[in-house]
């Protein structure tokens, strides 16, 4: 009888033309792949109409063996959303303004190169991905991963105000004039919101976030507890009341979590001195918020309309990645 060799594998790029030089990394792709004795790669550009989600739907039913992805956040969660609960690995080539899911898995950020090779490799760990389920004042929904962070309040009003011609510039930084002029008029708004099945809680608040993963550019710990690999969610309520109300959030966020939180002394320090009502957190795997009126949304640092209800709910192990064989997770056992 005759054995029909097996075909080779083939590695899938989607990458955003804007974002990326798009001959050079098209050609470290091709120059993996070929060394590597794969099929010659295919290429799938994003497009105004489509960030991400349909041409990966496409590389899936080709059959690739690997699919990367090189864009911005929103184009790593539009592919994320396409590829959660294939099995199919997804490397993550850092490209755009944030990247902040592959800063938060410690990714290399300018070496591409190790990250295409890692691709090509064999290590993969299973993360976490978020579901949010909006809910529009006409009644209608409509659900989206998110790899990061959703939200409802101040935070989507941030992104919506940021320039994108200064994004361009000064990369993340952009977002700190996005704040300062979201914060001129910020307003806080009636909420209700619940996790799992503990009591309701009702108050006047500025943001409610949904985090699968909590670290922002600069090593800002905004939810310092959060991560892609506990098959939970983690919710931070921001309420910024008082004289003092935004001084207490940015210590809370700045100086508590990214500062006090990395050191022992820091971590007994906090102990010892009472609570910050400015950021509250929650942890559990089903999260809901309600406004009583309709409330700017944001996914992943994408503005997503307004919404009068955001329900986030944890996909555990959902996502394949790809990573450097070095890599802590790499070894690390899946739950």
């Amino acid at each position: 009888m005759t054995t029909l060799p097996r075909p080779r594998p083939q590695a899938a790029l989607v990458y955003n033309p804007i974002k990326v030089d798009e001959k050079k990394l098209r050609a470290l792709v091709r120059q993996a792949s070929r060394e590597a004795g794969w099929e010659h790669p295919a290429f799938y550009p994003t497009t105004v109409l489509d960030a991400g989600r349909a041409v990966t739907a496409e590389a899936i039913e080709r059959g690739v063996a690997v699919v990367m992805v090189a864009g911005g956040d929103g184009t790593v969660r539009a592919v994320a959303e396409a590829m959660a609960g294939t099995g199919i690995p997804l490397a993550i080539i850092p490209s755009g303004t944030g990247n902040l899911l592959a800063r938060n898995l410690g990714l290399p950020l300018s070496a591409p190169e190790t990250m295409i090779s890692a691709a090509l490799g064999g290590a993969r760990h299973p993360i976490d991905i978020g579901w949010a389920e909006i809910t529009r004042a006409g009644g209608a929904r409509s659900e989206h991963a998110f790899v990061v962070l959703a939200g409802i309040g101040l935070d989507a009003d941030m992104i919506a105000n940021t320039r994108s011609d200064l994004k361009k510039t000064v990369g993340w930084i952009a977002y700190v004039d996005g704040a300062a002029r979201s914060l001129a008029k910020a307003q806080a708004f009636r909420a209700v919101y619940q996790v799992d099945t503990e009591r309701m809680h009702t108050a006047k608040v500025h943001s409610i976030l949904f985090a699968n993963c909590g670290t922002l550019p600069a090593g800002i710990e905004l939810v310092p507890d959060a991560s892609v690999t506990d098959g939970k969610l983690d919710v931070a309520v921001i309420q910024a009341t008082g004289v003092f109300g935004w001084l207490n959030v940015w210590r809370k966020i700045w100086w508590d979590n990214s500062v006090l939180r990395r050191s022992r002394v820091g971590r007994m320090a906090l102990k010892h001195r009472g609570r910050n009502a400015a950021v509250k957190y929650f942890h559990g795997t089903v999260a809901e918020a309600a406004a009583t009126t309709p409330t700017p949304v944001q996914i992943d640092g994408d503005e997503f309309g307004e919404g009068l209800r955001m329900t986030c709910r944890v996909d555990p192990d959902a996502l394949l990645i790809a990573l450097p064989a070095t890599h802590p997770l790499a070894t690390a056992a899946p739950r």
